[in-house]
């Protein structure tokens, strides 16, 4: 990167040669002809003969003629001879050149017009030659661009004056006690040496995107005030062998200079992943990376006070030997953040921002089971943006239940056109998503139901669970399957006729029946066994195949369960539609009319509450 003594430099070139642009045009002008009338010599000296011409003054090699009537002429004379000498070659005589009759000035040359009639010769080569000065300086600047390819690129942010601190993360409280000991040992790491106490040398933040991983190691930057290096793992690695691992030096010799410091390596397993799986063999370029930080972390000595935090969501493909005690031995799990933490979050985004009175934020944290924290603040921004939209002085609480539903389902697309024949069949699928819901105990409560097409759904049912939990029942799994089978069920019982609008839940109701019988164990005829091991390539990191730990026969059984499984689902749907046949129609009726229906509405349609709310958000789509 270049220095600000360098871009001096280079503005001060860049003026020097616009001033030098500036001269040229100037002596260009200085040069040009003047606009009064130009006489040859012959007619100067004819002039000057017959006593017309009062006084001459003479300019160098311009001859500027002045009449009695106070006109005037310009013309020019030879360079090599003087202009008495032409004028006498022209037949002037020297009582023609008498003082009575002409008066002859001779102006002394001006000390800067000299300078310009130089400068007009020396500055193009001077432009020239600063061109040739600046080529090759780029070019040199290039050759240490090289010699630099292998310096790493980490930024580094200073710790007297922190922007994040542990009072801007929320949600993930035990993280957060976790690492408070790193921040202890960093300010006062006399503590724990004088007691022979080793603070861990790497720290892994563990969770799935958006949990705050990158902040929370900002965060403890932040609180201990000491410098922080943020590198993302991705750029150690290029395509020449060598140069992640002399990256890899660099950062830490830097880092062993500001000592105590952090270092925060974002996405590790860009280079932290199982060695001699890659394409490359054992000796590709990634590895070569990997190698040198797993040299660096054991060549720490105790008194180092360099803490290396690695963030990762797949801290399955990472090489076992950055996870053995002596390196990243601890772990700290990032979770999804339950309903406290939540408002926790929105309590935070919501600082600085004009709220209405009517904005209740345990009811939007309830109404976001499963949001990260990532999620929770393009929620915030989204209500900012659409208070912002409406003229509105303050974000009311309508902004963010909008917003919520902007995050799950996409925006409206109310400019779509549908006939009425297709939004009677979205009403009834709608319908039916909600009716067997509602019909079923162990199924969450229906919060919203629309025929408002959302991104790529052309209706959408949102169920939200009232609490959150972490373990799932089979019946509520099940339940979850009726209630995603409700929108064709509809669709057979009204119009004896099935659409394609249920490919996204008939896809989800057999991912499900297929985990139940292989993964959870929930299948009678199968039994307490999972079946199958999933495979992935770690160097593309996503599975890309099923092996097979069971015979041909175990397969077909595996077939015959799922397919059970759905049959009795879509079955258990269209006998509760059947049963509730009524309040499909008062409901579909009702989307009709008002495309909308809130949960309060649907209460009035079908008072028959649900007697039980457990397990994990389902959101049915057309």
């Amino acid at each position: 990167m270049d220095s600000p003594a360098n871009n001096n430099r280079s503005s001060l070139i860049y003026l020097l040669l616009f001033i030098g642009i500036i001269i040229l045009v100037m002596y260009n002008f200085r040069q040009e002809t003047s606009e009064q009338e130009e006489l040859p010599i012959g007619v100067v000296a004819a002039q000057i003969q017959s006593g017309r011409i009062s006084r001459i003054v003479i300019d160098e090699n311009n001859l500027r003629v002045i009449y009695p009537d106070g006109s005037e002429a310009v013309s020019q004379k030879e360079g090599e001879t003087t202009f008495v000498e032409q004028l006498k070659e022209l037949g002037v005589t020297t009582a023609d050149l008498n003082p009575e009759n002409v008066t002859i000035e001779i102006k002394p040359p001006s000390a800067w017009f000299g300078a310009l009639n130089i400068l007009g010769y020396v500055l193009p080569f001077v432009m020239i030659a600063g061109l040739f000065w600046f080529v090759f300086r780029q070019a040199r600047g290039g050759g240490n661009a090289a010699m630099s390819f292998g310096q790493s690129k980490a930024r580094k942010v200073t710790g007297d004056n922190p922007t994040v601190t542990f009072e801007d993360v929320a949600g993930i409280e035990e993280a957060k006690e976790e690492l408070y000991e790193v921040v202890e040992f960093l300010k006062e790491p006399e503590k724990f040496i004088s007691l022979g106490a080793r603070i861990p040398k790497g720290v892994l933040l563990m969770g799935v995107p958006g949990t705050g991983k990158t902040l929370l190691a900002k965060a403890v930057s932040g609180e201990a005030g000491v410098p922080f290096y943020s590198i993302s793992g991705s750029e150690f690695v290029e395509m020449f062998v060598g140069v992640g691992a002399s990256r890899v030096r660099d950062l830490f010799n830097r880092a062993k200079k500001d000592s105590p410091c952090i270092v925060f390596v974002d996405e590790i397993d860009a280079v932290g992943r199982h060695r001699g799986a890659g394409l490359g063999g054992s000796h590709d370029e990634r590895e070569q990376t990997l190698n040198q930080i797993l040299v660096e972390m054991d060549g720490f000595d105790t008194d180092t006070n360099v803490i290396i935090v690695a963030a990762t969501n797949r801290p399955d493909v990472l090489d076992p030997a950055l996870l053995r005690p002596g390196r990243f031995d601890r772990r700290v799990i990032l979770d999804r953040p339950d309903i406290r933490g939540r408002e926790g979050i929105l309590e935070i985004h919501v600082r600085g921002k004009p709220l209405a009175p009517d904005v209740d934020l345990q009811k939007l944290a309830q109404a976001t089971p499963g949001f990260v924290g990532a999620d929770i603040e393009n929620m915030v921004n989204e209500a900012a943006i659409l208070a912002a939209r409406r003229e509105k002085e303050s974000i009311e609480q309508k902004d963010f239940v909008e917003s919520i539903e902007r995050v799950i389902a996409g925006p409206e697309r109310k400019s779509r056109l549908i006939s009425e024949g297709e939004k009677q069949i979205i009403a009834y699928h709608e319908a039916g998503h909600a009716v067997t819901a509602r019909a079923l105990p162990e199924a969450d409560r229906v919060h919203k139901i629309s025929i408002i097409s959302r991104g790529q759904a052309s209706g959408y049912t949102i169920i939200l669970p009232e609490e959150d939990r972490t373990l799932v029942s089979r019946n509520k799994i099940l339940a979850d399957m009726v209630s995603l089978l409700g929108g064709r069920a509809a669709e057979e019982i009204v119009f004896s006729d099935i659409t394609s609008g249920a490919s996204n839940d008939l896809e989800r109701v057999t991912n499900l029946a297929r985990e139940m019988v292989t993964r959870l164990g929930m299948s009678d005829e199968l039994g307490p066994m999972v079946y199958g091991k999933k495979d992935e390539l770690v160097f593309l990191g996503r599975e890309i195949s099923e092996q097979r730990d069971y015979s041909d026969a175990v397969a077909e059984k595996i077939d015959a369960e799922v397919k059970q499984l759905v049959s009795t689902s879509y079955q258990k749907a269209k006998d509760i539609l059947l049963k509730y046949r009524a309040e499909l129609d008062a409901v579909a009726e009702k989307l009709l009319e008002q495309e909308t229906i809130t949960q309060e509405e649907l209460d009035e349609i079908f008072p028959t509450p649900n007697s039980k709310n457990a397990g994990l958000p389902v959101k049915n789509k057309a």
